[in-house]
């Protein structure tokens, strides 16, 4: 069974989507469309910007929105179109509003102005208080869990964000926890314990901010049933019922990335065939690294 899966935020480079643009009238239109919604012309900036204009936050969210929407929907050959279409979607991150635009639960439109206003929350959210993650290789996920929970204390957050896959844990919080964490961590025998260039702590409660301010937006947007089962980001489980899909959405952003426990329950549910959908192949290293049984391979 084939499943598309939707990268997150860092998968962003220079030139994504101009292939698209200059050789696909319904992804030229697409584009057009997200230049007018967003009211700047975000393609002059994808395609031929730098990579620090590139890295704005009110650009880097839309531009992997568009780019991984975009080419999921411009890549089933119309001769057998049935036969290309996935069982299953997942996004990571910032790839789970991809996915449920691409299943049919948000409109093209919808899923843009959230990813938007998702991205100014988060920034927001950054600049109010210092914080940061880091990427911790090489330790069972038990074991993180249990230093990151001694650390927790006043004033001191640092949480499991990301769960990649075995034995590749993103952590996240204030710097100060986040240092302590990863001095911990390096004791107890991780391989690395790496902070990250990101401009906060995602997926924790210091997002909280972020997450009152998106959730107003998303109560007011209208979510469909998908055409395929969501697998979402803080269970991992697969979802269609719009009520709980809203609720997961509006939790992801002070909930973990649960990616190796959506991408194992895709497996137990049949999908042997993984199409990620947009820039990079960082999905397609995880899932190699969560199953090598399975197939992935990246269009976009």
């Amino acid at each position: 069974m084939k499943a598309f899966v939707f990268p997150g935020q860092g998968a962003q480079f220079v030139g994504m989507g101009k292939d698209l643009y200059d050789n696909n009238a319904t992804a030229k239109e697409l584009f057009e469309k997200a230049n007018d919604i967003l009211g700047y012309r975000i393609t002059d900036i994808m395609f031929e910007g730098t990579d620090e204009d590139l890295k704005q936050t009110k650009v880097t969210q839309p531009a992997v929105f568009l780019h991984s929407v975009i080419s999921a929907l411009c890549a089933t050959p119309s001769e057998h179109p049935e036969e290309n279409k996935p069982s299953m979607v997942a996004g990571h991150s910032l790839g789970e509003f991809s996915a449920l635009t691409v299943a049919g639960a948000l409109s093209f439109e919808d899923g843009l102005r959230l990813v938007y206003a998702r991205a100014m929350a988060m920034q927001k959210a950054c600049e109010a208080q210092p914080s940061t993650m880091a990427a911790i290789i090489g330790l069972p996920d038990e074991k993180v869990e249990e230093i990151c929970a001694g650390i927790n204390r006043d004033g001191h957050v640092v949480v499991c964000a990301n769960y990649n896959n075995p034995g590749q844990l993103v952590i996240s919080g204030n710097v100060e926890a986040i240092n302590e964490a990863c001095e911990q961590l390096k004791a107890a025998g991780a391989k690395r314990a790496l902070p990250l260039k990101v401009g906060g702590a995602f997926h924790s409660p210091l997002m909280q901010p972020a997450k009152d301010e998106l959730q107003a937006a998303i109560e007011k947007t209208e979510i469909k049933e998908p055409l395929w089962p969501v697998y979402q980001n803080v269970d991992g489980k697969p979802h269609t019922d719009p009520v709980e899909i809203k609720q997961n959405l509006i939790a992801q952003l002070t909930s973990s990335v649960r990616w190796t426990q959506c991408v194992q329950n895709m497996i137990a549910d049949g999908a042997d065939d993984f199409t990620e959908c947009g820039p990079g192949k960082a999905l397609q290293g995880m899932i190699a690294k969560i199953n090598k049984e399975v197939s992935a391979h990246g269009i976009g």
